[in-house]
């Protein structure tokens, strides 16, 4: 995605994926529970990873909002922790059936709650971990342990405060876009999709689905019919 900024303040809010994000604050790689605030005119640039990124946009007028509740800076980036969980229940809350005084409400709350809690960066064994069950999404949080040489509750624990989502929730969306990404680049049926991403089985890479995404792998899969058909102009 091409360096950009826009009009107005954006607030993005991460679902799924991960990416590289190039601001003049820096560059991050985001793979877990954040949130970005873009100040009007604020330029970014995201690099996207092989398995592809969702977020959530909402731009909006800061009169909308109301004073004083954004951020001076430019870019202000929540990653993880107390606040990355704050960010991921907001992006769940954000649907369709969300009433706009409703939403306005929710983000008043999520930035005033942020601009308490410090910014920080996750330690580096965070993404390790992150890694490992990326590349292996069927491992057992006791594998994890050991290879971390930690006892089981601490790990869970640790991993929970620091990520702003627990190892399971972790683990399971590591599948959802395992699965998103056959779902939209390929033809294979459903049942050899759950298998390849780490599913029990079919049914319950459906259950999975509608509790990460609020969607089902057949709606996903309908993406690929409107992305191709984009990208022919049709």
């Amino acid at each position: 995605m091409p360096e950009h900024a826009h009009e107005w303040p954006v607030l993005s809010l991460f679902v799924m994926g991960s990416y590289l994000n190039e601001t003049e604050a820096g560059t991050k790689f985001i793979s877990g529970p954040s949130a970005i605030l873009y100040r009007a005119g604020a330029a970014h640039r995201n690099t996207i990873s092989a398995f592809g990124f969702e977020q959530i946009e909402i731009e909006f007028d800061p009169t909308w909002l109301g004073p004083g509740l954004l951020p001076w800076e430019p870019v202000t980036a929540w990653i993880g922790g107390r606040t990355g969980r704050e960010a991921h229940l907001l992006a769940h809350a954000c649907d369709e059936e969300t009433r706009e005084d409703r939403l306005r409400a929710q983000i008043r709350r999520f930035l005033k709650a942020a601009r308490q809690q410090p910014g920080c960066e996750p330690a580096c064994w965070i993404g390790a971990i992150a890694q490992r069950l990326r590349d292996g999404t069927t491992l057992k949080i006791s594998d994890l342990a050991m290879e971390a040489n930690r006892h089981t509750s601490w790990l869970g624990s640790a991993y929970r405060q620091a990520a702003g989502e627990g190892l399971r929730e972790t683990a399971a969306r590591m599948r959802v876009e395992r699965a998103t990404h056959l779902l939209r680049e390929t033809q294979q049926p459903y049942a050899s999709i759950a298998y390849e991403a780490g599913f029990c089985d079919q049914s319950h890479m459906n259950r999975t689905f509608r509790r990460v995404l609020g969607r089902t792998p057949g709606s996903v899969r309908e993406d690929r019919r409107a992305f191709r058909g984009s990208a022919t102009g049709r």
